[in-house]
């Protein structure tokens, strides 16, 4: 390569693009797959480049380099750690202290997603990941990603037993960051779609790198005619990212040169999983390798498109299709099917007797698998499934990876569920539950999986006939809606969705009936709950409709007239999807039979009922639609009507690989919170709450306040009760309905929670999440805001005017008879001066910030009793106000010095650099009042370019412009580089807030 040449390489990845998003995935696009540039020489061919050898990693050289110093737009950053490949900086690190408390793994993630991407973006147009750690705890993702979607990588091989705590971070390292592994996750487990509106990058979790590879090599190995055509199975936990897995498993077979192009075929058994594959997979055809990737309608056109291609594309269909017809589709051997949810009806090969007793014949039939298998004789067959059962092996071959439900809920990929039995209360007669439990034992001895069961019509009739008694569905549908609205109420539920699971279409008619004859309300159309706050972009995605619906296919032949009409068609199946889905919507209470138990992920759902009688695979895929990972939802709620709790245990037991034996009991998580409730009624056995519980409103908001007060007596009890507190709400989340709480105990938790959000007010800045308590507490916890004076913090992270720090403002706060609010209230509100103040001054907001930390560590130091304690507080509360004082005076000092507010924040910078490089004496104070308005003057003129903070031809000129300036006034008397820099921060502080 010519010198030009080798240029015109390297600038390939060194343009800057004004988007971080777009620019890093066309870089690591290049990295990963190389990219032509043109010869000097016309004659010669376009030379393709790989900047990273990817298939002998001991050919690239990897270095890490710690506390690299990296010039931002506005200050200096210095992550703590880079990794380079050939020069390529890739992954960033940035850690946290393990033994200092204040300092936590979401701060790493802070500093990198919100600060260096701001101040240094040049860096993470290069990123393939990052990484963040504490020592106790090491995680890694996209710096584009939530800090929810961060995860740990806690095996260095499939087979060995994950590790957490401090020995996690060298498990990552020996798992993730050895050469070879390091090589083959970026340049095959970075997913970015085609197209993202929302900066969607997917960094591969170490269950899913462990699933495709493993899959990949056993393909390979299974190719017909020298394998058996069964690539094997992956046994992964519903819920845990299989798709993405899919997706994976495809760019490896695609870009693998020794299958030499593989087709792909994506099948699923349902309709509803098609298309939401079908989304997935379309989007990512740049990242797959292939733009043939499509969905197919019928057997004939997938014929059509194979007979046009000897290699390549990916097809996506249904299995019921293969029925179509029975003829030959190809005889290719580099054809690969991958299953989804293999183990439901694509296991079934062989031949099945059936009775048709309406004919008086018997029929012989065959299994959709068998159909597939005919069309496709010598592809490789792989399954996916989350509930395997022992016929799969016929068809796919063993299992070749695992990730259990346990697993998945240790990694924070999924929630627990925890279960509640309510069938006693609907079943008064005992003799019924009996029936429904004999019908699971005639189950389970007429075979050990369903493709073996003949189900006695006699056994469903009678089930059925329980389940559809009149009496049951009014006591059904009477204790839902107690259980659903105490839930509400107790804000145990994030945003109020949840399924209900019957047993069949007319049973659930008969359900949504008598629901809505109890709450007529809930069958109004709305287009939001009433006590939504719904933005106007957010009101575009929704659309008028009611509380409760059914959701399941039409059946005209069938269906009643007024059933027929509610249940819709096919496009206003989606709709109501799509309505589901979104949290603001005011559909919440969804009533199915068979539709969305498998395959429909909504995040924020948090309680499931079942009402009908299910087992094995299908229990686990029902209940699975709850274990999806939401901010607030901590675990997802199973109820049971019908007394499924055994079938629960079996299918648990038998899908962990026997790791879990049962599930979570909710009259646990009762015994949790009763302990919690001891533990919070022990730090307050000095303390008189009586009239909270028997005073009038206004004792009750009076003793509201008092408690909030006790419990600052120390720092030790603050932390103590709040933690203890949190524990016993996110439990009580789960167990709210239970009638093992007494109406004391409920109004004591409901007390302790409603202090708990009035105290994380104060020491965090944050208003309390009153959506997520009761309601007559949330609006008790308004009102003791309100009538302390602390309603004002509620402006927390808004524009803060500092007329709210009037004279008569700070009156009415040192009024206040509760030392310990008094300060915590002073604290944030100088915390918002101080920050709205930097954005002008930035050198005298850091002098008031460090004398504002001095005063709270003095007051974190307090004792619980005495003088020496009254004294602290009050020299605490008599420094906040000091502070105020001070900082009010200095705002208005400019007045007297004959210049404005800004020019007097350019004054201060050289002020306090004179005196901290001891030349003040040799720089009259006359002249740094001039040369401050000269600074400001020149700062000024930059800012009217409207992209300026974008432009570093303009950040350079400011400079040039600024070190000449000083140098012609003397400043500083002998040059110091450390004296223009500090100059130039104000500046550049003063231009991003101009």
């Amino acid at each position: 390569m010519t010198q030009s040449e080798i240029s015109a390489a390297v600038n390939k990845i060194k343009n800057v693009s004004s988007d971080l998003y777009d620019e890093n995935r066309r870089i690591l696009d290049f990295i990963c797959n190389g990219f032509t540039i043109r010869r000097d020489d016309s004659s010669q061919k376009d030379l393709f480049i790989n900047l990273i050898d990817f298939e002998n990693p001991e050919n690239n050289i990897f270095q890490i380099v710690n506390q690299l110093e990296v010039q931002g737009r506005e200050q200096l950053r210095i992550p703590d750690g880079i990794v380079y490949v050939n020069g390529i900086p890739l992954v960033v690190l940035e850690f946290k202290s393990a033994i200092r408390e204040n300092t936590t793994i979401e701060d790493a993630y802070k500093q990198l997603a919100v600060r260096y991407r701001r101040d240094i973006p040049e860096l993470f147009k290069y990123n393939a990941f990052v990484v963040i750690s504490d020592g106790a705890n090491s995680k890694m993702g996209s710096i584009f990603s939530p800090y929810e979607y961060f995860y740990s990588w806690r095996k260095v091989e499939s087979a060995d037993k994950e590790v957490d705590g401090i020995s996690s971070l060298i498990t990552m390292i020996n798992g993730c960051f050895r050469p070879e592994r390091l090589l083959s996750v970026i340049k095959d487990f970075l997913y970015f779609p085609d197209s993202s509106d929302n900066e969607l990058k997917i960094v591969c979790r170490y269950p899913q790198f462990f699933a495709a590879t493993k899959l990949f090599e056993s393909i390979k190995s299974s190719i017909k005619p020298n394998g058996s055509g069964k690539g094997g199975i992956y046994f992964g936990a519903t819920g845990c990212g299989k798709s993405y897995t899919m997706v994976f498993l495809s760019r490896l077979l695609m870009k693998s040169t020794s299958l030499k192009s593989s087709t792909i075929i994506v099948i699923t058994d349902r309709t509803d999983l098609d298309d939401q594959l079908g989304k997935l997979f379309l989007k990512s055809k740049n990242y797959i390798g292939d733009q043939n990737i499509e969905t197919i309608e019928n057997r004939s056109s997938l014929g059509e498109k194979l007979r046009d291609r000897q290699s390549g594309g990916v097809y996506l269909t249904t299995i019921q299709k293969f029925c179509e017809d029975t003829k030959l589709l190809s005889e290719r051997p580099n054809i690969i099917c991958i299953s989804d949810e293999a183990h439901r009806s694509q296991n079934n090969l062989d031949e099945k007797l059936v009775v048709n007793d309406e004919k008086g014949i018997v029929e012989h039939k065959f299994g959709f698998a068998k159909y597939l298998h005919d069309s496709f004789p010598n592809a490789t067959y792989v399954g996916f499934t989350g509930t395997p059962i022992d016929e799969m092996e016929k068809v796919f071959g063993e299992i070749v990876d695992t990730y259990t439900m346990k697993e998945s809920v240790a990694d924070g990929i999924t929630v627990n569920l925890v279960y509640e039995g309510r069938a006693a209360k609907v079943f008064l007669d005992h003799k019924k539950i009996l029936e429904i439990e004999n019908y699971y034992a005639q189950c389970a001895e007429q075979g050990a999986n369903e493709n073996q069961i003949e189900q006695s019509k006699k056994a469903v009739t009678n089930l059925e006939a329980i389940l559809r008694d009149p009496d049951v569905i009014k006591a059904v549908a009477e204790d839902f809606i107690n259980h659903y609205e105490t839930r509400g109420r107790e804000g145990a539920t994030v945003f109020g969705k949840a399924i209900f699971v019957c047993s069949s279409r007319e049973a659930a008619f008969d359900l949504w009936k008598e629901i809505v004859h109890l709450r007529p309300q809930w069958n109004e159309k709305r287009l939001c709950p009433e006590d939504a706050t719904v933005s106007e972009k957010e009101k575009k995605e929704l659309r008028p409709i009611e509380k409760i619906k059914m959701v399941m296919t039409e059946n005209k032949a069938k269906d009643t007239k007024e059933l027929f009409e509610l249940l819709g068609n096919h496009e206003y199946r989606k709709e109501l999807d799509r309505q589901f889905k979104n949290e603001k919507s005011n559909f919440k209470i969804a009533i199915v039979c068979d539709m969305w138990l498998t395959g429909f992920d909504v995040p924020s759902l948090d309680t499931i009922y079942i009402f009908k009688p299910i087992q094995k695979h299908t229990l686990i895929q029902t209940i699975s639609r709850v274990n999806r990972t939401f901010k607030g939802k901590e675990k997802g709620l199973v109820v049971d009507y019908i007394g499924i709790k055994k079938a629960m245990n079996e299918a648990l037991k038998k899908y962990t690989d026997g790791e879990q034996e049962e599930f979570e009991d909710s009259e646990k998580a009762v015994v949790i919170v009763k302990d919690q409730l001891s533990v919070v009624n022990a730090m307050f056995n000095k303390f008189d709450a009586s009239l909270y519980y028997n005073g009038t409103p206004f004792q009750q908001l009076e003793t509201l306040n008092k408690t909030v007060e006790y419990v600052q007596l120390t720092e030790d009890l603050e932390k103590r009760f709040m933690e203890a507190a949190r524990k016993m709400k996110k439990t009580f989340n789960l167990c709210s309905t239970s009638e093992s709480f007494s109406v004391d105990e409920k109004n004591q938790i409901n007390f302790y929670i409603a202090v708990r959000a009035i105290l994380f007010k104060l020491t965090k800045g944050d208003a309390p999440d009153i959506a997520t308590m009761n309601s007559h507490v949330s609006k008790l916890i308004q009102e003791a805001i309100k009538s302390d004076g602390v309603e004002e913090l509620f402006q927390v992270g808004k524009n803060v005017n500092f007329d709210l720090f009037s004279s008569e403002y700070l009156e009415k706060i040192n009024r206040l008879p509760l030392p310990n609010t008094k300060i915590k209230i002073l604290e944030q509100l100088l915390k918002q001066a101080i920050g709205e103040y930097k954005k002008t001054n930035k050198i005298k907001a850091t002098e008031f910030s460090e004398r504002l930390n001095s005063l709270i560590i003095a007051y974190n130091n307090r004792f619980a009793d005495g003088d020496l304690a009254s004294k602290v507080l009050d020299d605490v509360a008599e420094q906040l106000n000091q502070l105020f004082a001070d900082m009010m005076e200095d705002k208005k000092s400019f007045e007297a010095m004959g210049i404005d507010f800004e020019k007097k924040a350019f004054y201060d910078i050289l002020v306090s650099c004179a005196k901290r490089f001891n030349f003040e004496n040799q720089y009259p104070k006359e002249k740094m009042v001039e040369l401050a308005k000269k600074v400001k003057f020149l700062v000024a003129q930059n800012v009217k370019y409207t992209d300026w903070n974008h432009r570093l031809d303009v950040k350079a000129e400011m400079k040039a412009d600024l070190r000449i300036l000083l140098d012609e006034n003397g400043y500083p008397p002998v040059p110091r580089e450390e004296v223009f820099k500090e100059v130039f921060d104000q500046a550049e502080n003063f231009k991003k807030y101009e």
